[in-house]
Formats: structure tokens, sequence, C-alpha cells
């Protein structure tokens, strides 16, 4: 089983980064801040636009680390990968399964169930925990749509079906979201899902958690010799991670959602750790994402029960679990696609 290594988040726009003696270095106008091991580390995210060098480029590529560049403001632009585990057969029948729609739909079907389970089970957590605090009765009625959208989506024909149930999906359970923020109400507020940009508080946590959790779901997929560009549901397009977007859907509630709301929840971060733009966007500013992944960092490690393996294993574990029953999908050697279906 792998084992779950630190990721090096890089906050300040003007940190460099450096290899010395098989040392991350991080460097700001010259000065050395910090040094950190190559062997204890799986991957590292930047949000400066100073960059890296090519040096620790080709470690980080050699040594299966990975390696994304963000914008200060959280917007994704490259990555560095590897391709010592790529596995030509295994690309190339992921290519001919993406090429027909009738087999990507037996996979895809899986992931979505996964998907709209999962959010139920948010629901009904709330449910269980928080009875005398939110409306049951409009929390019920979310449950059991999102319960009978699974029959849905098992039956679905082809892939303008299948969007049409995953957004009604998405519908029922973001209509009750706001349900399950308990605390700091009148700063963290939630009536719609909006994404480019996000427009308040919530939204822009949620968008930030989920590019994080692309970012490791794209990073999982290499680990087994997949393609994270090539997806089965979202169409490919040049720079996107389809396959990455694919895997992410059956985690957007159990870690990221949770961990979100659990972050507003516990007070763990608050208004002040926001900025507001010029275009309405509301971004996590640099307190705020400093919190934000001292949190993540804590939440990727504790440990849960996998439903189909019945290991324990790390919550940051579970991408590239499922991205290893993906594998073995797609060579034949399981029948059917197994979902991350938490409880």
């Amino acid at each position: 089983m792998r084992k779950l290594l630190n990721t090096l988040y890089i906050l300040s726009p003007d940190n460099y980064l450096s290899l010395e003696n098989e040392n991350v270095v991080v460097q700001q106008k010259g000065n050395v801040l910090g040094r950190f091991p190559l062997h204890t580390l799986e991957s590292i995210i930047s949000f400066s636009y100073a960059g890296a060098s090519p040096a620790l480029m080709g470690a980080c590529a050699e040594r299966n680390i990975g390696l994304a560049f963000f914008s200060p403001k959280g917007k994704f632009l490259a990555r560095i990968s590897s391709l010592s585990n790529s596995n030509v057969l295994l690309r190339k029948k992921q290519e001919q399964i993406a090429d027909n729609e009738e087999e990507s739909i037996c996979i895809v079907k899986y992931m979505l169930v996964g998907k709209i389970f999962n959010e139920r089970w948010t629901i009904e957590r709330t449910k269980r925990d928080n009875a005398f605090r939110v409306d049951i009765e409009k929390l019920k009625y979310a449950s059991q749509n999102l319960k009978s959208s699974i029959n849905d989506i098992m039956s679905a024909k082809n892939f303008d079906s299948l969007r049409g149930f995953e957004g009604k999906a998405s519908t029922y359970y973001f209509d009750v979201f706001d349900e399950m923020i308990l605390n700091q109400k009148e700063y963290f507020s939630f009536t719609t899902r909006n994404k480019r940009p996000p427009l308040d508080k919530v939204n822009a946590l949620l968008s930030f958690a989920y590019v994080i959790l692309s970012n490791d779901c794209a990073n999982a997929l290499e680990s087994v010799g997949l393609d994270p560009y090539f997806g089965f549901m979202h169409t490919l397009r040049p720079g996107r991670k389809s396959l990455a977007l694919d895997l992410v859907e059956e985690f957007r509630a159990p870690i990221a959602d949770r961990f979100v709301i659990s972050l507003i929840n516990t007070n763990k971060i608050g208004k002040d750790d926001f900025e507001l733009e010029k275009d309405g966007a509301v971004l996590l500013n640099q307190s705020g994402k400093k919190k934000f992944f001292n949190n993540w960092q804590q939440h990727k490690k504790e440990r849960i029960t996998h439903p189909f393996l019945q290991e324990k294993i790390e919550w940051g574990l579970v991408p590239y679990v499922q991205a290893l029953l993906l594998a073995r999908t797609l060579r034949g050697d399981l029948e059917e696609y197994p979902a991350f279906l938490w409880k």
C-alpha cells in the first residue's frame, strides 16, 4: 500500500524553489527560508509566480513527486509529471474505452452513483448529528430524491441522460447545503453554486477544495499508469485533466464538502480570511490559504475503513486506491468499477 507522505505548499507569490543536495530549498529574494528533504514529499503545490529551477522539476519527475503550479489567486497553471509509471497497454485500453460510449457509460455510471450516494450520506449524517438544529423535513426530501436519482443514473442509456440526471441530483443536494452550515451564518451563507468566479465565501472554499482534490486525483491516476487528461465523461480539451475530473466526482461530498463545512462550523476559518476582487470574485487570502492547508493536511491523515477493500487507510489515500481499482477494471481484473461508497 502506498504511504501517505507530506505535501509542501508554497503560498508566498515571490518564493522560488530550487534543488540542493536532495533537498527542496525555498528562497525569497535570495534568502533561504527553508529546506525540505525530497524523500519526505509526495507532492509540491506552488502558488508563486517565481517558479522552480529545472533541476528541481527534473528531480520531481524522476522521483514521481507531483509538482503543480497555481497563480497566487488559485488558478491552475501547469504541472510536472513523470512517465516512469506509464503502461502503454493500459493507456491504449483507456483510450479505446474513452472512444466507446457504451463502455465509457458503464464506468461513469458507477462514478456518478458514488457521487450521489456520498452526497446523500453527507445529508444523512447532518440529520443524525444535528436533528434539533436543521430543517429535518427539507433534508429528508433531498435525501429521498437523491436516492431516486441513483436509480435514474443506473437506467441511463447515453451521456445526455446521465448529465441530466446528475444535474438534477446536484440541484437537490445544493438546495440543502446551507442547512449543513450551522455556525457563522452571518458570514457564511449558501444560496447557489457559482464557480467562475466564486461570488461568496462558501463557494470560494468549495472551488479551492475541488481544485486541490482534482490535482490529487491527477497525481493518483498517473501513479498507476493512467492518463489524467483522457476522460470518459468530461470531454477532451487542451490542458483539462478530464479523467481526474471524472474521478473526483465521487470524492466531492465526503472529502471536500465535509471538510469545508467542518472548517466553518468549528470556526477554523473566518470572515477575515477572504478578499474581494474588482470583478466580484471572493477568494481566500494568504492567511486563509494557510489555515486551509494546515487543516487539509490533518484531514488527509485521518483514517477510515475503505468500503471495498475493508482496510484501514488515510483519507488522503482514497484517490490512489480508487485510481488503482479503476486501472484494474480497465485491465479486466474487476468486472465493474467499485465506486467509493462512504457511510
